[in-house]
């Protein structure tokens, strides 16, 4: 005579992720209730890929694990714009000194076209100069932000811990 297991009933959910934040996910997950069911591999390289999960309908403290877990997907998407903001304002700085540059270029050539011969090396010299430093300016603006963003993702990363230490807890209670 076979004895059947307890019904348990689940709930699913789905996320689509960044290859490089598996880890992250899988492991934060589980200490929120949450077991892994799947992973879909993409087809390409560097894609995103979907992860679902399963937990029991019936957990305790459901209310208060799931405020956590929105605690962690916003705190996961902080670390994603701060780390994308390190390119940002570089890039920015550095497309507007070339702009410039160009903008030189262009009355350089305009004034050679005129007969105008000094001035257009007076309009070549900042055109010059505005196409070399848009590297040099973006490489040293990126280090500056990411040497800030440095410590505000250390800050993330402890916020993560302890968001999943205190969910970890109310399942082992």
């Amino acid at each position: 005579m076979s004895t059947r297991a307890d019904f348990v009933g689940y709930e699913y959910t789905d996320i689509t992720i960044n290859q490089d934040k598996e880890s992250l996910f899988v492991d934060g997950y589980t200490n929120f209730g949450w077991d892994l069911d799947s992973i879909t591999k993409p087809v390409q390289a560097l894609a995103t890929l979907k992860i679902k999960f399963k937990r029991d309908r019936k957990i305790r403290n459901k209310a208060e694990l799931t405020r956590l877990q929105r605690q962690f997907d916003a705190c996961v998407d902080e670390m994603e714009q701060l780390e994308r903001s390190k390119k940002t304002t570089a890039r920015i700085v550095a497309y507007g000194i070339a702009l410039v540059g160009t903008i030189g270029m262009a009355c350089s050539v305009f004034a050679v076209t005129s007969g105008l011969i000094t001035l257009s090396i007076i309009f070549a010299i900042p055109g010059v100069l505005g196409w070399l430093l848009p590297y040099f300016s973006y490489k040293k603006l990126y280090q500056k932000k990411a040497a800030e963003i440095t410590i505000l993702m250390d800050q993330k990363n402890e916020e993560l811990y302890e968001v999943s230490k205190k969910a970890n807890h109310l399942l082992s209670n």
